[in-house]
């Protein structure tokens, strides 16, 4: 853009809607104020070729973020003196996706109490629709009501009181359908006595000019409309077929040769902008924005702005840069920094609609980015813009967007963030959390079960994980000796007298050369892992909601579920719910521990993480336990899935995880679930415990802060995976579960729960069962290093084989007895 911003400084310059008007024979006549409010520019929709590009909106053309927001301000004071103090006092202020929830919402802090809600086209999993209509010229024209309050739009103060007035802002009014929509739809469910509609321009046809005042007269209504500026659009005969036209001969134009900047080589990669966002105050209007979170918000932008201007240092000349529908925290950011800085701030925002762009002075469009969708919209993916940045002179961008657009396709390298780095000096990204509305109380009876239940167990009074790593939903059974030598339990389980959840094994206590060989192990795979945790954390966040509460079985999914959320709050600034529950397989999940989370969070949002897939049994356990639970998604996240039995996974290698070589001392010290009715009442979650005397051993601590380390270096490929993942088919194939039938058959052990697949259920053989022998993929390396040294140290062959879908897997000794094993305890040589 460059040259000059229409609606500053009074400069005579070219009008900035010429280009359009001359090619088309478009006149614009009107207010004396019109053409410093508009531009023109051409679009390619097959509804309406040109679009009335404002300088005072903050979407298209970037602009001083006081002058956008007092825009809208000032009509929310012109909206305030036409209702009187009491009825503005009331008002409910509804303003228009995307292009209009920042002005609607300047709208609503100009009248000074209202409250405000904005239509949406993101869906969001357990929020109800409240209504919905249609925007016939739009791009896209769905927009969703989704109040987190119901009662929100009905605005009585009492059962016999009329509705509160109920104010709609768009930034144009050009046919009147847009708003007519909304108010049929809403005047059916919420009716009331008066509407009060509100544009920056009134640009309505003479023949459109009375259709509001005989709607009003239908429906039994006042309706008022404020505007800054009234004006029209005379448009010749055959318009949108030329505008089609002159699109496509311009598309079809060789690109002209980029701007310096964007010859200037690799930029510096962007810089996270902690901001300290208020808690409990919304990222905008869309579930609804109070008065209190008002005071909240305009409270807490001093130090947010301080914060952003320090990160810019030097910067002279700075864009905010919004992301879509998400308009009005970066313009309030974008105020607060004009006051923090001396800077020459600007404030735009991105968008769905598509426009020609044109680099002529009488053009309203002189630039264009494209990049695509980073937040995974519900029509699916489709390229987003920014218009007006290139060329602009901007020595840094701040990009503004909620966690849910902070993606792996924000930062791909074609991504938002890429994209800018080409134009500026400098970008910046600050991420506000994505606000969702708390789920919907529980019936009273479903109520009262689950308030009968105790809150989790925490750190460091149970496990040594830190407090806020992840609750247990558990009872502690620290004093209760459950443990039982291997060859008993062994026998037992087999022979049908106890199940293997009723007692522990005795934990195994690693010789040095064994912690020697977890720690070579874990430096090598540090990466390894910190790459899977990042493709498994984003794929969640992508496809389960911008907030998941993660929920680990415990208790080899609690490390990675303790990694998922440090990586959310490393990457994302999330601050994401982590829970501990106890499966057990042939007995299921903990019904008590569904309640507690079902009482506390939405179940829509719950995903369930373990440390990797054998072949499937907890899998399916799971989906059996969830058929009497609503609500819940039996789809289980991993780390690894070499048994390709979930659709959720950071990869489906099989390769040391080494928190599979350790039990407790890598687990938080906490030993496996337990459940036994003598211990677990009806109202009792299932039991473990807690091995405090095993502290000096404990490296679980350790375990996650290497992995974690590593989270900075392995985030470029996590990106482009994550990418990968999403677009490819990871439909489960079940790959696994065939080959351990095929192995019971041919090993003669008839029984699938005797063989053990995959590095991670190899160890747990080792260490707790009584292992008869290990098979070994052929050319396996350094990943089979702790399971060659267990089986020697228990004196358990290991048979290398050709073909097998896992690097090895572990048999256990079918139909044990004690008489199995030798005095030494070693099993007994392959038969």
């Amino acid at each position: 853009m460059g040259e000059h911003v229409p609606g500053e400084e009074a400069v005579d310059v070219k009008w900035s809607g010429d280009w359009v008007a001359e090619r088309l024979g478009v006149e614009l006549v009107g207010d004396g104020e019109l053409r410093e409010l508009l531009g023109l520019a051409l679009r390619r929709n097959p509804k309406r070729a040109h679009l009335l590009v404002s300088n005072v909106l903050g979407k298209h053309v970037p602009q001083q973020p006081s002058v956008v927001y007092g825009a809208g301000f000032e009509l929310g004071e012109r909206v305030r003196d036409l209702l009187g103090e009491a009825e503005a006092a009331r008002a409910v202020v509804l303003g228009y996706a995307e292009t209009a929830t920042g002005l609607g919402h300047a709208v609503a802090d100009g009248l000074g109490v209202a409250t405000y809600l904005h239509s949406t086209r993101r869906p969001v999993a357990g929020v109800a629709q409240a209504g919905g209509f249609e925007e016939s010229h739009s791009h896209a024209t769905s927009h969703l009501l989704l109040p987190e309050d119901p009662a929100l739009l009905t605005g009585a103060t009492a059962e016999d009181s009329p509705g509160a007035p109920l104010v709609l802002v768009d930034d144009e009014f050009s046919t009147g359908n847009t708003v007519l929509n909304t108010i049929r739809d809403l005047h059916v469910r919420y009716p009331r006595e008066r509407y009060v509609v509100v544009a920056l321009v009134d640009m309505r046809s003479e023949a459109d000019q009375g259709r509001l005042a005989e709607f009003a007269e239908e429906i039994g209504a006042r309706v008022d409309l404020v505007a800054r500026a009234r004006g029209t659009v005379r448009l010749p005969d055959g318009v949108l077929q030329k505008g089609r036209d002159l699109v496509a001969a311009h598309e079809e134009a060789p690109p002209a040769a980029p701007d310096s900047a964007a010859l200037r080589g690799p930029r510096p990669a962007p810089v996270r902008v902690g901001l300290d966002w208020p808690a409990g105050v919304p990222d905008g209007g869309r579930h609804g924005f109070t008065p209190a979170h008002r005071a909240a918000l305009e409270a807490a932008l001093p130090d947010m702005a301080a914060r952003i201007a320090d990160a810019l240092g030097g910067a002279r000349k700075v864009l905010v840069l919004g992301f879509e529908e998400l308009m009005y925290a970066p313009l309030r950011l974008g105020t607060a920094l004009e006051d923090a800085t001396t800077a020459d701030v600007r404030y735009s925002t991105t968008t769905r609609s598509p426009v020609l762009a044109v680099d002529d002075p009488g053009y309203a469009i002189r630039t264009r980015l494209v990049f695509p969708a980073h937040d995974y919209p519900a029509d699916g993916p489709g390229d987003r813009y920014a218009y007006n940045v290139a060329g602009a002179g901007f020595d840094a961008v701040l990009a503004v967007v909620d966690s849910a657009a902070d993606t792996a396709a924000l930062h791909a390298p074609d991504g938002l963030l890429a994209v800018l780095a080409a134009h500026t000096d400098q970008v910046l990204l600050a991420v506000l959390p994505s606000y969702i509305p708390a789920p919907a109380p529980l019936p009273a009876l479903e109520r009262q079960e689950a308030s009968m239940l105790p809150e989790p167990l925490r750190g460091p009074a149970f496990s040594s994980y830190a407090a806020d790593d992840v609750g247990w939903l558990l009872q502690d059974l620290s004093d209760t000796v459950l443990e039982a030598p291997t060859e008993e339990r062994e026998e037992a389980i087999q022979s049908g007298g106890a199940h293997y959840a009723e007692s522990l094994p005795v934990e195994y206590q690693p010789t040095p050369q064994y912690q020697e060989l977890f720690k070579a192990a874990l430096d090598t795979s540090a990466a390894r892992i910190a790459r899977a945790v990042g493709t498994v954390t984003e794929t969640v966040l992508a496809e389960r909601g911008p907030r998941p509460v993660l929920v680990s079985l415990a208790r080899a999914g609690t490390p990675v579920g303790v990694l998922m959320r440090r990586w959310a709050q490393h990457r994302h600034g999330l601050d994401l719910p982590h829970y501990a529950v106890s499966i057990v397989r042939g007995r299921g999940i903990d019904a008590n521990a569904l309640r507690w989370l079902a009482a506390h969070h939405d179940p829509a949002d719950v995903v369930f993480v373990d440390g990797w897939t054998g072949k499937g049994a907890i899998t399916r356990e799971l989906a059996a336990a969830l058929a009497e639970f609503d609500g819940f998604n039996p789809e289980i996240a991993v780390l690894a899935d070499p048994g390709g039995c979930v659709g959720t996974y950071g990869t489906r290698e099989d390769f040391l995880i080494p928190s599979a070589c350790l039990n407790s001392t890598v687990s938080g010290l906490i030993s496996r679930t337990v459940l036994r009715s003598d211990l677990v009442g009806p109202h009792d979650f299932h039991g473990a415990k807690f091995y405090r005397e095993l502290a000096d051993s404990d490296v679980s601590a350790f375990f996650l802060d290497t992995v974690a380390a590593r989270f900075d270096e392995v985030a470029e490929a996590v990106d482009a995976d994550a990418k990968e993942m999403l677009a490819a088919d990871r439909a489960p194939t079940w790959e696994g579960w065939a080959a351990v039938e095929r192995i019971s058959e041919e090993y003669g052990i008839h029984d699938v729960n005797l063989v053990k697949p995959g590095v991670g259920e190899t160890t747990r053989v080792l260490l707790r069962r009584v292992p008869w022998k290990i098979l070994a993929k052929r050319g396996a390396g350094s990943d089979l290093d702790h399971v060659r040294l267990l089986a020697e140290q228990r004196g358990v062959p290991v048979e290398e084989v050709g073909e097998l879908p896992y690097t090895c897997v572990g048999l256990i000794h079918p139909k044990f007895t004690r008489g199995a094993t030798g005095a030494d305890g070693k099993a007994v040589a392959g038969q």
